[in-house]
C-alpha cells in the first residue's frame, strides 16, 4: 500500500452492536487502515450495554488498524444516539447504559408530554416530541425505578460523550447529540432548565456542547490509550448526523437508508417543530437542522415476508392487485403502534413474487409518506435520492423506490458512512474545512445513478386507500396475551 498523501485521521463508528475505526488520508480520501470488535446486548424487557465493552472494542479495533491508527493527527467519534450513559465519582459505569432501543420508557414518555405542555410544547422548545428513544424518557424511567442509581450519578452521558470523554479527560458533546435527548432546546441551542428540573436532572451533570469546529479536547496521557498523547479530538456526533457528513449532504437532499429499521431525512437551513411527532427535528453536526423520521418495518419485515412464502428476497414480479402493509412489529410512521400484518386484495392468480413484491411497496410506501414530511416545502423533487443501508444493494429495493419515488436513484459505493463522516469531522480540525466539504472532496457519494422512471401513483394510491380503509383495525392492532 502506497503512502499517504496527507495526515491521518481516525474515524470511529461506534454503533449498537459493534465498533468500526477507519484510518483515513485527509489528502485523498483513502482508507489506509480499518479495525472492527463487537459489543453485547442484553435480550429481554431491555436492551442495555456495559459502556466498558465499547472501550475495549475501539481499542481493540484500533489495534487492528496498526501503526496507521498511531500516526494519525486527529480522531473523533461517531456513536449510536440517545443511549443513557450513568457514571459515578470515578467516571465508571453506576449501571449498564440504557440503549436507544430499550422501550421500556414509553410510559414516562407519554407521561412527560402531558405533564410539559403537550406535544405542541415539546416540538417548539426541543424540536421533537419525546419518544421511548429519547433519553430524557430513560432518565425518568431510572428515576421511578432505580432511584438508587439516581442517587449515585455524578455525570450523565450519551455514548459517543463516553468515548470521547475516555479520550480527553474532559466531558463533551455537540449538539447534533444532544439535539436528541429531550432535554437540549433547538431554538437557544442550551440545555433546556425547565426540562431539567422537571425530570430531576441537575445539568451541572451534563457535559459541555462543543461547537461545530471546535476542539473538544486531546488525547491525555494514559497507559491504555490507543492513540499519540496530544492528539486531536474532535467532538464527535450521533450517527446520523454523522452519516450525513460522510455524504457530504447538502439541503434539500434526500437520504433513505434502508436497514432492520427506515430511515428518511435531509440536511434543512430551518429549524424543524413537528408537533405530530412524526419527523424528530435533530441539529446536525456543522450548525443546519436535520429533520428526520423513521420507520419500524423495513428490510428484516419483507426478509420474512420472503422466508414464509419461500422465496430469494429478490424473487418479485410484476402485476397484480394485491396489497400488504408490512406492519409486523407495529408501525411508528405512521403512529401504529398496535398494528400488524395486513393482506388485502388475494386472488386465485396472485402469485408468491407479487406478494414479495407487495411486501416491499408497502414498505418503501410508508418511508415515501414519511420523506415528504422531512424535506422542505421548496426541496427539489427531482433531486436524485441516495440509497443506504443494508438493503440499498438489493435490486428488488431499488427498483422499488425508484418506481413509487419517480426519482433519480442514487446509490453510494461507500459503505461505513458514519465512521467517514466522523473522519472528515476530524479532518476540518487540520484544515480548517467545512466537515461536509471534505467528504465532498472525497468523493464519499459517489456511486452509480440509476435514471428516474414515471412515479407509479396507482400503486400509491392503492396502498393509501387499504391503509385508510383499515385504519379502525390497524389502530386496534391485535391481542397477543
Amino acid at each position: 500500500m502506497s503512502a499517504a498523501e496527507g495526515p491521518l485521521v481516525v474515524g470511529v463508528d461506534s454503533s449498537t452492536q459493534s465498533t468500526k475505526a477507519l484510518v483515513v488520508d485527509v489528502a485523498t480520501g483513502r482508507v489506509v487502515a480499518s479495525g472492527q470488535a463487537p459489543h453485547t446486548v442484553t435480550s429481554g424487557a431491555g436492551r442495555e450495554s456495559d459502556p466498558r465493552q465499547w472501550w475495549d472494542a475501539l481499542c481493540e479495533a484500533l489495534r487492528q488498524c496498526g501503526e496507521p491508527a498511531h500516526e494519525a493527527a486527529a480522531v473523533s467519534v461517531g456513536g449510536q444516539q440517545h443511549g443513557l450513559v450513568t457514571l459515578d465519582e470515578h467516571g465508571e459505569p453506576v449501571r449498564p447504559a440504557l440503549l436507544w432501543n430499550d422501550v421500556r420508557s414509553a410510559p414516562q414518555a407519554r407521561r412527560l408530554t402531558e405533564e410539559l405542555g403537550g406535544a405542541k410544547f415539546w416540538a417548539e422548545r426541543t424540536g421533537s416530541v419525546p419518544a421511548a428513544s429519547f433519553t430524557v424518557t430513560k432518565w425518568a424511567w431510572l428515576a421511578e425505578h432505580e432511584p438508587e442509581a439516581v442517587r449515585a450519578t455524578r455525570a450523565v452521558r450519551l455514548p459517543h460523550d463516553y468515548l470521547t470523554e475516555r479520550l480527553t479527560g474532559q466531558g463533551t458533546t455537540d449538539r447534533g447529540d444532544a439535539s436528541g435527548t429531550g432535554w437540549w432546546a433547538s431554538g437557544t441551542e442550551a440545555y433546556d432548565e425547565e426540562i431539567l428540573a422537571h425530570v430531576g436532572l441537575d445539568p451541572a451533570l451534563l457535559p459541555r456542547v462543543v461547537r461545530p469546529g471546535e476542539v473538544a479536547g486531546t488525547v491525555r496521557d494514559s497507559h491504555d490509550l490507543p492513540f499519540s498523547k496530544g492528539t486531536l479530538v474532535a467532538c464527535g456526533t450521533g450517527d446520523n448526523a454523522a452519516a450525513a457528513l460522510g455524504l457530504g449532504l447538502r439541503p434539500g437532499v434526500p437520504v433513505m437508508s434502508l436497514g432492520t429499521s427506515g430511515t428518511v431525512y435531509a440536511v434543512s437551513r430551518r429549524r424543524p417543530a413537528d408537533p405530530s411527532g412524526t419527523v424528530a427535528g435533530f441539529a446536525d453536526a456543522r450548525g443546519d437542522w436535520l429533520p428526520l423520521a423513521c420507520t419500524l418495518n423495513c428490510t428484516l419485515a419483507v426478509d420474512r415476508v420472503a422466508a414464509l412464502l419461500g422465496l430469494d428476497r429478490e424473487a418479485v414480479e410484476p402485476g397484480g392487485e394485491v396489497t400488504l402493509l408490512p406492519f409486523l412489529d407495529g408501525e411508528r410512521t405512521p403512529n401504529l403502534p398496535n398494528a400488524a400484518g395486513l393482506l388485502y386484495g388475494l386472488r386465485h392468480d396472485t402469485t408468491g413474487g407479487q406478494l414479495l413484491q407487495a411486501a416491499y411497496d408497502g414498505a418503501v410506501h410508508s418511508l415515501l409518506g414519511a420523506l415528504e414530511l422531512v424535506l422542505d416545502e421548496d426541496a427539489d423533487p427531482s433531486a436524485p435520492l441516495l440509497l443506504i443501508g443494508g438493503g440499498a444493494r438489493g435490486t428488488a429495493w431499488q427498483e422499488t423506490v425508484r418506481r413509487l419515488s419517480g426519482r433519480p436513484v442514487q446509490v453510494p459505493e461507500a459503505k461505513e458512512l458514519v465512521a467517514l463522516g466522523a473522519a472528515a469531522q476530524a479532518a476540518g480540525l487540520l484544515t480548517g474545512e467545512d466537515p461536509a466539504a471534505v467528504a465532498r472532496r472525497w468523493n464519499t457519494a459517489a456511486g452509480p445513478v440509476l435514471d428516474a422512471v414515471e412515479r407509479d401513483d396507482s400503486t400509491l394510491a392503492r396502498i393509501a386507500g387499504v391503509r385508510s380503509d383499515a385504519a379502525p383495525l390497524l389502530e386496534r392492532g391485535t391481542d397477543r396475551t
